[in-house]
């Protein structure tokens, strides 16, 4: 309970009032983060990775067998985050306007992208796909759409969805070549989704969407910078918070 409170006080309001409130140098600096990629997913992927390093290792971890117990219920959890998404991402237009419907269906159509080629990726690497990973494809996507929910079309939140997909699986394999344990995939997902997400919102933010947000593709070419900065500067902040 004391670490959710020191978390959120030290490390989330900097970065909420960073990107998103009057005089956020991040603001300032023109970075597009519509639902909280860096805010939300990057912040704590950062921070899990550190915590997972600094406390160590499960007992057991390795030589014990620790796949998921109940899988219907991890597809149960995976399917009601989808559904709340749409409260977070759409809600950020704060209004039931064609701005909240855009990114409703951004979050819709990138999130089944990236279940989708989280399994091919899957499939490719160990022979067959599984209903855990097209879970945590859901989540990935779900993760990578977030920064951009607001500023791309839907051709482009497929895009980042299948990004998603490919590069949080790769991401999470990792844990097993570094040996650390992040028990729930929170850096490999929400670190690395967050991530992709963020730069990939700095290429395809479309002003026909949102007149706040022009993306590389769109003539604005320095976009791409701010999003890498905007990244950089979150995750230094979450490893040294």
């Amino acid at each position: 309970l004391v670490f959710m409170l020191l978390w959120a006080t030290l490390i989330y309001d900097p970065l909420a009032h960073w990107v998103w409130g009057v005089k956020g140098w991040m603001r300032e600096m023109g970075a597009l983060d519509f639902a909280g990629g860096t805010v939300v997913h990057i912040s704590s992927g950062i921070s899990a990775l550190v915590a997972a390093l600094m406390y160590g290792k499960r007992v057991g971890y390795g030589k014990e067998h620790m796949a998921p117990h109940n899988l219907p219920f991890s597809v149960i959890g995976a399917g009601l985050l989808w559904v709340g998404w749409f409260g977070f991402n759409a809600g950020s237009a704060l209004a039931a306007d064609g701005w909240a419907t855009s990114a409703s269906v951004a979050t819709h159509v990138a999130t089944p992208a990236a279940a989708l080629a989280w399994m091919f990726a899957e499939w490719r690497a160990r022979g067959k796909p599984t209903v855990l990973g097209a879970a945590s494809g859901a989540v990935a996507g779900l993760v990578a759409i977030t920064p951009g929910a607001g500023f791309v079309g839907p051709m482009s939140a497929i895009l980042i969805g299948i990004g998603g997909g490919v590069f949080c699986f790769t991401a999470c394999n990792l844990k097993s070549k570094f040996g650390y344990d992040d028990s729930l995939d929170a850096s490999g997902i929400h670190g690395v989704g967050g991530t992709w997400g963020a730069i990939a919102t700095g290429l395809w933010a479309n002003p026909a969407v949102n007149s706040l947000g022009k993306g590389v593709f769109y003539g604005k070419a320095d976009q791409f910078m701010i999003q890498l900065k905007t990244v950089l500067g979150t995750a230094a902040y979450s490893v040294i918070a």
